[in-house]
């Protein structure tokens, strides 16, 4: 007999960076904060530009007296409403093959791996669609655009979405932890819309142009940078990132034999109720704000062009409007993960809602007004930054009360959903904008766009975090799980080892093997620098026994 093939995550090459048995610094930073921000930057963009991309620079050309064509209107309402269904089913799809994987590398850190190279260059297609002279049909560049946008939205996009939203609930049965890792996470996810709304809007004046005299080709130039930032970055979160529950699975023998369907899955998640809560809250948060994001610019060109802090086009109304969005939530960063570790991550959701409402409303009694639109802004962005860092560790917790009920996880299914609304929420907002708006004429509409409709889905979200109580069924839940591995482990003639105890001893075992090389390294420099090796081993752990005290002080 042959021998089996072995898989490519056996090499070293592809072993993650982390090995310590819990959640450390460089695994929340490299992990879920640099990579998945490097990762998403090309999308934080094109959720608040693509569209006017399209509009004010792909089919400028083809504008009469300011308004696009009756065929040109049709086809950019069309094509994100339509891209919807390639949308949810590529990421049904890449639910499905994450919880099919099994490898040393886990089942979503492959997909990531993969999705590096994908989002590259699905992100700089977007760029090379020729424009098209304003005379012919523009048939070409509509077939072009259809094409590099679902290459985006519908395969790269979901592929990632699905594999780096899954990453939070297999990091690690550590509550905390994962709060922490989740709030890192969906800060990236806020960090790429503040460098989209806030970052971006000067590099088009500065560098691309400006709408009134854009440069197609600065344009192309640029996505080709953020094309090659988006595969670096995505391949550092493949490495600095750990599956621990996947692992647990593996290591204890309970590995679910038999291939558990999409129906057995969807019946699992369908029948539970806080699992209908979460998802129904994840498409009210992110339907509203995409249609924020989508309306912005249109918004600040419509109420504050021609002012002195909007500028000529309403450009700078929107940078300062968007750093006033962003300060909030980044200082709330440094109190959502405590208070909902202390409070419960429920109540400080729904009391963040309430603030939103408040302030969505303040923003909405003058919208003229440059002054109360911002303070609405602040106070809404405030309000909404428990659910933007909370969400992936609200839908982590209903995954473990699942497994605690039907003894398997369903943990692709679920996250290909959840990357489903995700995804095709800006695709679908674009769309019905599109259809209301006249593609951003409609001064009204613009502004139902930008406060209104996103006032109305917090005020729902709020409603539905009364009833989301599963942060009360967890202990039960986790203990039932090691129960359930325990007795199959035990069945198969296994030793049983907690799965804490078990990561405790590979920490160390990879602490020894990082120590063993190092004093490798030592000897073979004091032989060629002729140094007494043990004089320099004393020096070494002198140091190292200085920074121990003071770490313990």
């Amino acid at each position: 007999m042959g021998k089996e093939k072995k898989s490519i995550f056996e090499n070293p090459l592809f072993s993650t960076k982390i090995k310590s048995a819990n959640v450390k610094l460089r695994e929340t930073l490299f992990g879920y904060f640099l990579g998945p921000f490097g990762a998403l930057l090309a999308s934080g963009i094109f959720t608040s530009f693509l569209n006017r991309y399209w509009t004010d620079v792909l089919f400028a050309n083809y504008k009469v007296d300011g308004q696009l064509t009756e065929s040109i209107n049709l086809f950019l309402m069309l094509l994100p409403l339509l891209s919807v269904v390639l949308i949810v089913a590529g990421n049904l799809v890449a639910g499905q093959l994450i919880e099919r994987t099994k490898t040393k590398a886990g089942k979503a850190r492959p997909w990531i791996l993969l999705a590096s190279v994908l989002l590259g260059v699905a992100c700089t297609v977007m760029f090379i669609v020729p424009m098209g002279n304003g005379t012919d049909t523009p048939v070409l560049t509509m077939v072009l655009t259809a094409v590099a946008y679902n290459l985006y939205y519908s395969v790269a996009y979901p592929l990632y979405s699905t594999a780096n939203s899954t990453l939070v609930p297999v990091s690690t049965r550590n509550g905390n932890q994962r709060g922490l890792l989740a709030s890192f996470s969906n800060f990236a996810n806020v960090g790429v819309m503040g460098a989209g709304g806030m970052v971006f809007p000067m590099i088009i004046v500065w560098f691309l142009g400006g709408w009134e005299t854009p440069d197609k080709t600065a344009w192309t130039v640029a996505f080709i940078a953020i094309g090659i930032v988006t595969f670096l970055f995505t391949v550092l979160q493949y490495y600095f990132t750990r599956e621990r529950v996947t692992e647990e699975s593996a290591y204890a023998a309970v590995a679910v034999k038999e291939k558990i369907s999409v129906k057995k899955q969807l019946k699992a998640v369908t029948s539970e109720g806080f699992w209908w809560l979460v998802i129904v809250f994840c498409f009210l948060f992110q339907f509203g704000g995409m249609f924020k994001n989508i309306s912005i610019t249109y918004f600040c060109s419509d109420m504050f062009s021609g002012t002195a802090i909007g500028g000529e086009d309403g450009s700078g109304a929107m940078s300062v409007i968007n750093i006033l969005g962003a300060v909030p939530m980044a200082v709330a960063m440094a109190f959502i993960w405590p208070l909902s570790a202390k409070f419960g991550k429920r109540i400080v959701v729904l009391i963040g809602c309430v603030i939103a409402v408040i302030g969505g409303v303040i923003a909405g009694i003058a919208p003229d007004n440059f002054y109360l639109v911002a303070v609405g802004v602040a106070l809404k962005s405030l309000g909404s930054s428990p659910a933007c860092y909370m969400i992936l560790a609200l839908i982590a917790d209903v995954l473990d009360h699942i497994e605690a009920k039907k003894g398997f996880r369903c943990d692709g299914l679920t996250m290909s959903i959840y990357s489903s609304i995700m995804a095709a929420a800006t695709p679908l907002a674009t769309g019905i904008f599109n259809a209301i708006s006249g593609g951003g004429a409609n001064i009204a509409a613009n502004t139902v766009s930008y406060i209104w409709i996103e006032t109305v889905a917090y005020g729902l979200c709020a409603a539905l975090m009364i009833f989301f109580t599963v942060e009360k069924l967890l202990k039960g839940d986790r203990a039932v799980i090691l129960e359930r591995q325990k007795a199959e482990a035990l069945a198969n003639g296994e030793e049983w080892i907690e799965p804490e105890e078990r990561l405790r001893r590979e920490e160390e075992e990879a602490e020894a093997s990082a120590d063993e090389a190092r004093r490798a390294e030592l000897k073979a420099k004091c032989e060629k620098k002729g140094l007494n090796f043990e004089t320099e081993e004393a020096k070494y752990q002198a140091k190292t026994e200085a920074k121990r005290n003071k770490k313990k002080s």
